[in-house]
């Protein structure tokens, strides 16, 4: 591990790269029936489900890469996910309908995962901005 990026950010690079392994699996629907891409706060599904999830995939891949070679263009990518991430978090309860089973397990989840995505994705941008004069 090289010491200018530390463990920290091998954490998140290889975090990255689990995340889009995820993206590029959920056409296969391996995590159940509502598994899917969610864009704009709506989970999707067939066409625009495989190629987003594809898209996705290659976007959070190239995310890692940068974060794992210390690429000043990681900056505005972490920036620019950051908010696609606040934006689906805000905008899924809105705009995806609530299971019939939704009770205060599924709120509490909700509350939880949307608090933990938005402060991890900002914060990971925030503290590459930090580190920026690291970056090549």
């Amino acid at each position: 591990m090289p010491a200018e990026r530390g463990r920290p950010l091998t954490i998140v690079a290889l975090a990255l790269v689990l995340l889009a392994l995820s993206d590029f699996l959920k056409p296969l629907r391996l995590e159940g029936a509502d598994t899917g891409l969610v864009v704009l706060g709506l989970r999707r599904s067939g066409t625009v489900n495989a190629v987003g999830g594809v898209v996705l995939g290659l976007v959070l891949l190239t995310y890692a890469a940068g974060v794992w070679g210390m690429r000043r263009w990681v900056v505005p990518l972490a920036w620019a996910y950051a908010a696609y991430v606040t934006v689906n978090v805000a905008l899924f309860p809105f705009r995806t309908p609530l299971p019939a089973d939704a009770g205060v397990g599924y709120w509490t989840f909700g509350v939880v995962y949307t608090i933990v995505a938005i402060a991890a994705s900002s914060g990971i941008a925030r503290a590459l901005s930090r580190r920026r004069a690291d970056l090549r």
